[in-house]
């Protein structure tokens, strides 16, 4: 990768799978990728690991806490003229039964990967979704 091509910033999204599906949310209106759905996560700040930003962000949108597990995908995006390096980990829900207080997202669900691609999502969270179809299917 070239200079010109560095990534600028790191952008992290947590995958919780159970039973086949997967855990997403609906963005409210008015954000950067408007009202899609996500696999959720977030902007890393400097001093942050991935791992960290994950576990703040699920805390700051959601009120529950994550464990953080192996990365599941790498890529990049471009978001308002920079470039962003796109960490994709999979999560766990601390609580068997989390109680979710929705904070920038007005719904969440479980979805299995074929819904999944029926759904409006944003441009990096469908790049994450066919790297998990192809994992799926190895």
């Amino acid at each position: 990768m070239s200079i010109a091509q560095r990534p600028d910033r790191i952008s992290t999204a947590g995958v919780a799978e159970r039973h086949g599906s997967y855990f997403v949310a609906l963005r409210k209106a008015g954000t950067s990728i408007g009202t899609s759905w996500e696999f959720p996560g977030g902007k890393n700040r400097e001093y942050e690991s991935p791992q960290q930003t994950l576990i703040r962000e699920y805390r700051e949108e959601f009120s529950v806490d994550i464990a953080v597990g192996k990365l599941l995908f790498e890529g990049s995006f471009m978001n308002k003229g920079t470039t962003y390096r796109l960490l994709a980990f999979s999560i766990t829900f601390l609580d068997d039964t989390p109680q979710f207080k929705l904070v920038e997202h007005q719904k969440i669900a479980w979805m299995p990967i074929h819904e999944l691609y029926r759904i409006p999502m944003a441009e990096s969270d469908k790049a994450i979704l066919d790297g998990l179809s192809d994992s799926a299917k190895a």
